[in-house]
């Protein structure tokens, strides 16, 4: 684990909307840890800190939680729908070497033949792997690939030690040729009528 996920995690014992308004209030996040048959523990998270690492999809946190080390994983983040601070997060306990099942956002490199475009079908993908070795993101390449190429879940290259949990012929990524719409040409042709009629007047 990277020194950047460790966390130092504050016991709370007072609950509400009103004591939740105080700790954002003083830059804390109110959050709670659950799983693996224990008991649900609130706690306090620091907001700055905390609101740089749950960027990242699938964080892993690393709480030191009044001396006793934990290792968690964020389940669950609430947010305020309008100013997008967050309100609260859940916490999965995980154990180093366990392996969990996450989605994993797709993300789509290099570029299509000339006049094709890119159809991400599937945003992200279901993997299981280890709780301290999730990737980031998972790449699929399209470089050079034709009109009517797809790529299925089964076609992706996976991490060392992450297992697909999706179907293998899941459409992920498909190459097509953008197509004009009735409108579009109809559109077209008003634009160019003008034109047309200039060239006539003026031979």
């Amino acid at each position: 684990m990277s020194e950047d996920t460790k966390v130092r995690a504050e016991l709370r014992d007072s609950f509400g909307k009103g004591f939740a308004r105080r700790l954002r209030a003083a830059g804390k996040i109110p959050a709670v840890i659950y799983g693996h048959g224990t008991d649900p523990v609130h706690v306090a998270l620091p907001g700055h800190q905390v609101s740089l690492l749950v960027r990242r999809a699938n964080a892993v946190l690393e709480l030191d939680v009044n001396g006793t080390e934990q290792l968690t994983l964020v389940k669950d983040i609430q947010r305020d729908p309008v100013r997008q601070i967050i309100e609260h997060i859940d916490l999965l306990v995980v154990k180093k070497g366990e392996k969990i099942e996450v989605e994993v956002p797709v993300v789509v490199v290099g570029e299509p033949a000339p006049g094709t475009m890119v159809n991400l079908d599937t945003v992200t993908l279901r993997l299981e792997v280890e709780a301290t070795r999730i990737p980031e993101h998972i790449e699929v390449s399209v470089e050079g690939r034709e009109e009517g190429a797809h790529v299925t879940a089964g076609d992706i290259p996976l991490p060392r030690g992450a297992a697909l949990m999706d179907e293998p012929d899941l459409l992920i990524v498909a190459i097509s040729v953008p197509t004009v719409s009735a409108e579009d040409e109809a559109a077209e042709a008003e634009a160019a009528a003008p034109a047309a009629a200039e060239e006539a007047a003026a031979e």
